[in-house]
């Protein structure tokens, strides 16, 4: 699994454990929604900035979005 693929299913697990949708989440980080879908799926890299609006919104560590998967 590459990074993108870590950080994407990190953030899909991250946003339903708090039972937000996608669109919901896009909104807190000022993001698009389709944007957010593309993350989600490994289809486009994030920048460091989407990275921390996205744990900011999600409420936790941009770390914990990072971490190996098991």
């Amino acid at each position: 699994m590459n990074l993108k693929e870590r950080v994407g299913l990190n953030i899909q697990e991250t946003r339903r454990a708090k039972g937000l949708s996608q669109e919901a989440l896009a909104d807190a980080a000022d993001l698009s929604r389709s944007y957010m879908g593309k993350l989600e799926n490994a289809r486009n890299a994030m920048s460091l900035d989407a990275l921390e609006s996205i744990a900011t919104a999600l409420s936790v560590d941009p770390q914990e979005l990072l971490r190996p998967r098991n």
